[in-house]
């Protein structure tokens, strides 16, 4: 076991500007159970492994740091987290098996478990179910691709751990290209409801209303399948979600591409992505300082930088810092 406590730190994010777009290429190799070749940081390609026997990085207890864990977890002797159920590699997604839960994120909370010295157990539930379970203290903390926003802070407290960014995804050889609100005037675009993306998206449609352009006619899609249908369908013009969900099914499937990202909370400000716990748990700080010595040990990047994530790191872990303002503010 590790004895030394990991020193809280306060630093800013390092970069405010948006990460540079995912880029991913290759497909499922049955011969290999399942992999997807993801560019590194070096300029060439990692290859993920998607089955269900992969081995996740791992890390040893930091004495210091368990102890800040409630006591009533800490009896327990399991962490109880939470995802958002469905398929969204690279985020949180299923093994070639259709059952373990892999990705990302449960790669990072499992690590943050390993230093608090916890058991991690993971459930998978609708996105909205998330903040019910959080509410009623039925999970300790969620790893879902959760923005920081301003709203959600008055209700949970975040410890952050990765950049959010959003991406505009396209039929391939659509032509279309998004900076800004008037790129999307008057355009169908679909986006998963009660996310940041949404609001934004809403945003964005009012305010071509007051430059006297069209609106966006925002249409509703909770199904990875339907939304790709619909793609390449013509039903809807564009599709807006993380963007490393987006990036990797551009590659993956050769039918789409990213034809814009975005900082998920808003313009001027660079989104964070957190771990999620209900406000004033007492869980917070030490889920913060787990994730900076994960920082500090090179576990977290290692974990990144197999899913391709790297470009989306943070330098230290910020609980509840300034996020997606409220709307009309």
């Amino acid at each position: 076991m590790t004895t030394a406590p990991t020193a809280r730190r306060t630093t800013a994010v390092a970069a405010l500007g948006l990460a540079a777009a995912l880029v991913l290429a290759g497909c499922a190799d049955p011969d290999e159970g399942g992999t997807t070749e993801v560019a590194a940081t070096s300029g060439g390609t990692t290859k993920i492994d998607t089955s269900p026997d992969r081995k996740r990085v791992t890390t040893a207890e930091v004495d210091a740091i368990a102890a800040r864990v409630p006591e009533r977890i800490r009896k327990r002797g399991t962490l109880e987290l939470v995802a958002a159920a469905g398929s969204a590699a690279p985020l949180t997604f299923y093994a070639t098996d259709n059952r373990t839960v892999i990705g990302v994120e449960p790669d990072l909370a499992h690590l943050v478990a390993d230093v608090l010295g916890l058991k991690p157990h993971i459930t998978t539930v609708s996105w909205e179910n998330i903040f019910v379970g959080l509410d009623s203290a039925k999970y300790d903390a969620a790893f879902s691709n959760i923005t920081v926003t301003e709203e959600r802070k008055e209700k949970y407290d975040f410890a952050t751990y990765r950049e959010d960014n959003l991406g505009f995804e396209a039929k391939k050889g659509s032509g279309l290209k998004v900076t800004g609100p008037a790129d999307v005037a008057g355009l169908t675009v679909a986006v998963s409801s009660g996310t940041n993306q949404e609001k934004l998206l809403i945003e964005w449609s009012e305010e071509n209303e007051k430059a006297g352009r069209e609106p966006v006619d925002i249409a509703y899609y909770q199904n990875d399948s339907d939304t790709r249908l619909a793609l390449q369908s013509g039903r809807i013009d564009l599709y807006l979600g993380p963007n490393p969900t987006v990036a990797h099914r551009a590659a993956t499937t050769g039918t789409t591409e990213v034809v814009g990202t975005h900082s998920g909370a808003g313009a001027g400000l660079q989104g964070l992505i957190a771990a999620t716990t209900k406000k004033d748990s007492g869980l917070v700080e030490p889920l913060a300082d787990a994730i900076d010595h994960l920082i500090d040990n090179g576990t977290y990047a290692k974990v990144l930088e197999r899913w391709g994530l790297s470009d989306e790191a943070v330098t230290t872990s910020r609980i509840n810092p300034p996020g997606l303002p409220r709307t009309g503010k």
